[in-house]
């Protein structure tokens, strides 16, 4: 089946009476995504849920899609379609209407503290790159939904589309979305110990084993099983794995 634009916009988080008023904050948020994005690496933009399109986009996601930054805010949502292999396209749909499930099911309160994250790959010609993508709520409406939400987007370090996950801030769970059984699941949220996380600051500034080993008063075998193990518990397999989902979920 052909997606379409309105296959993203579900019930669930249906947006109304946004007035003109309430778009004159609109440009402050803007200016804030602004200098955000001259300070990361990472692709930004603002997804407005009333207008059903983009109100801001950073240049370096035009460059990750090798298209003018001004005709993918024209784009919207067909940046998926045009950009997103049909079959992850359809993942993203999923991802989109058993989100918005989960979050109206949040305590309102709490609703401005969740991200949901996930990767998946976007087309540039005949080059394909697979990207973290995280959503955040930037503005809710009175009752509770998204008016408007603030993604980024950069590489990333796995090889495989997924990874979905739902997570308050400061919280020891988080949701995880099963693709084969169309469920979330509730997980415990994974803690380093001081060496996990000295080996793994370590390791961010080019340091090897034996550098790291002699830094911290240990065998270059003990720093080794450290590594397996933690690449055991963050389930990766490789240093920049390890790096890339410690960072992504601030471990530490």
């Amino acid at each position: 089946m052909e997606t379409k634009i309105g296959d993203f916009f579900t019930l669930t988080n249906s947006v109304e009476s946004i007035t003109d008023e309430d778009y004159q904050q609109v440009k402050i948020l803007v200016n804030a995504a602004k200098a955000f994005a001259r300070s990361t690496y990472q692709c930004v933009y603002i997804i407005d849920y009333f207008k059903k399109g983009f109100v801001y986009v950073s240049d370096n996601l035009a460059y990750l899609c090798g298209q003018p930054t001004s005709r993918i805010k024209d784009f919207g949502y067909e940046l998926y379609i045009q950009h997103v292999p049909p079959r992850e396209t359809a993942m993203l749909k999923e991802i989109n209407d058993k989100g918005f499930a989960l979050f109206n099911n949040i305590p309102y309160a709490d609703r401005m503290d969740y991200t949901i994250t996930y990767d998946f790959h976007i087309i540039n010609g005949r080059k394909k790159h697979l990207v973290n993508h995280k959503l955040t709520p930037l503005v809710l409406t009175k009752d509770g939904r998204i008016w408007l939400a603030l993604c980024t987007m950069s590489l990333s370090a796995r090889n495989t589309p997924g990874k979905i996950i739902m997570r308050k801030e400061n919280c020891d769970m988080y949701y995880e979305y099963c693709l084969e059984r169309r469920n979330w699941i509730t997980k415990q949220c994974i803690t380093l110990s001081p060496t996990e996380k000295d080996v793994l600051r370590l390791s961010t500034q080019g340091y090897t084993m034996k550098d790291i080993a002699d830094k911290l008063y240990k065998s270059v075998d003990t720093i080794k099983a450290c590594k397996r193990a933690l690449f055991a518990k963050l389930e990766v397999k490789n240093i920049a794995e390890a790096l890339f989902f410690a960072a992504n979920y601030k471990m530490l």
